[in-house]
């Protein structure tokens, strides 16, 4: 199927996927019954893995469980998390526990079951560079494979703010790192900075230890005005819908990036069964231990600096919002940055880099995609480069969101395959406006 031989004696393969998260495990698990389309997946890490150092006891799914790999594209799928549940035999058990959410340990180990029951997907295997000449070639650190189309799915990689001190290193550490890092803090200062789930989660974490583990003080910082919940109400999940995202990606740059600021708590606020958890363990801890300075909370501030040593300790200097001209000091032997994530680099690509055109300025813009996900570039419209959770600025909060991820897969196979998929029925809010030909007519 190339406009030229591939290299000798390399496989070749209508697609080739790098990174295998839950975004590329979703398309190979859709592809798995399609031989057609033949596909392998490489991942450096030696084995699956999803936010494992994030699974504090009682976290939970922000999201319904038929929001998994495949459900919301294919129902009848392998890899649904139902299958799971039947497969590992304890689907009963799961129905009689009611769970108001999913536990996100078991949601993370219904990953791995589908990673491991897929023979495309290949660990511990770097890819090194991708470079085209008719056909893809994908040179990992052992092999060297051709491919017709290429999916990048490699995740995002932890943030820290950009501020002067903020590190990952002995005495700082990112949320990511929770379960291993945040052990021996008995007796210890440490605060939590970003307001969202994930710093609500270590901050309830924390304050819920064991006397014998539990710090002398746990801080929450955060730069939003409140400790605000997700906006997980019917009308606000429209914006989680496949017709919101096609109506989204042609709204002009500037409206994108308007609404997706406007919007955000509908993805990134902290669910409301969390937040009660936080206080109720706050008043037990204040009225019924009689730990009364246990716990300090600062919304509306922003860390602005960071001095210190991991022997000493550190002062964070802290700007309130609502007064800038004054700076706060508080002082940490332990800081837990909960500030998100960010799409990482991609110098594997550099052979191909400047054929891949931006959406926006620089070379830190998001690469554009079409209606499909497929990168636009200059090469041959058959040979293709899909793009998975990197185009939140083109697609909206949902990009990264478990939401639509079966759907943007079912997108990229029937582009791979050349076919088209109904569409489910559209939401009843009516995005676009009307041309005057296409007036409501009344009744």
């Amino acid at each position: 199927m190339g406009d030229s031989v591939p290299e000798g004696g390399s496989e070749h393969f209508t697609c080739v996927g790098i990174g295998i998260g839950p975004a590329n495990l979703s398309l190979a698990s859709l592809l798995y019954d399609h031989p057609e389309v033949p596909n392998v997946f490489f991942d450096r890490k030696e084995s699956f893995g999803w936010h494992d150092g994030q699974l504090a006891p009682g976290v939970t799914l922000q999201v319904s469980m038929v929001k998994d790999l495949v459900t919301l594209a294919d129902p009848g799928n392998r890899f649904s998390f139902l299958a799971y549940l039947y497969a590992e035999g304890k689907i009963y058990h799961y129905l009689n526990a009611q769970f108001d959410a999913v536990p996100r340990s078991e949601f993370r180990n219904y990953l791995e079951w589908a990673s491991r029951r897929n023979a495309n997907l290949v660990f511990g295997e770097n890819v090194l560079s991708v470079d085209f000449d008719g056909v893809f070639t994908v040179r990992t650190g052992t092999r060297t494979v051709t491919a017709d189309n290429v999916v990048l799915g490699v995740g995002r990689e932890p943030k820290l703010p950009d501020v002067p001190g903020a590190e990952r290193g002995d005495g700082q550490f990112h949320v990511c790192d929770l379960v291993d890092r945040a052990r021996g803090l008995g007796g210890k200062r440490v605060w939590v900075v970003g307001g969202g789930q994930s710093g609500a989660e270590a901050f309830l974490d924390l304050i819920s230890r064991p006397a014998t583990e539990l710090p002398r003080r746990v801080g929450w910082i955060t730069r939003r005005r409140n400790y605000f919940p997700l906006d997980d109400s019917p009308f606000s999940n429209d914006y989680y819908m496949p017709c919101y995202s096609e109506y989204f990606s042609g709204l002009p740059g500037a409206t994108r990036d308007l609404l997706n600021n406007r919007h955000l708590l509908t993805s990134d606020g902290i669910s409301e069964a969390t937040l009660r958890a936080i206080y109720q363990r706050m008043y037990e801890r204040r009225f019924v231990d009689g730990a009364a300075d246990l716990m300090a909370l600062l919304p509306n501030r922003e860390v602005v600096r960071v001095a210190g040593d991991p022997a000493g300790g550190w002062d964070l200097s802290l700007v309130h919002n609502d007064h800038p001209g004054t700076v706060e000091t508080v002082e940490a032997d332990v800081i837990v940055w909960a500030t998100g994530f960010a799409p990482p680099r991609m110098d594997f690509l550099a052979p191909i880099a400047g054929r891949l055109e931006r959406d926006g300025t620089g070379a830190d813009g998001e690469f554009k995609i079409d209606r499909d996900f497929a990168l636009r570039w200059d090469g041959p419209p058959n040979r293709n480069i899909f793009v998975q959770n990197g185009a939140r600025r083109q697609r909206g909060l949902a990009d990264s969101n478990l939401s639509l991820l079966a759907w943007r897969s079912q997108r990229i196979v029937d582009r791979l395959r050349g076919v088209r998929t109904d569409p489910q029925i559209e939401s009843f809010l009516e995005w676009s406006p009307k041309l005057p030909a296409q007036r409501v007519q009344e009744v």
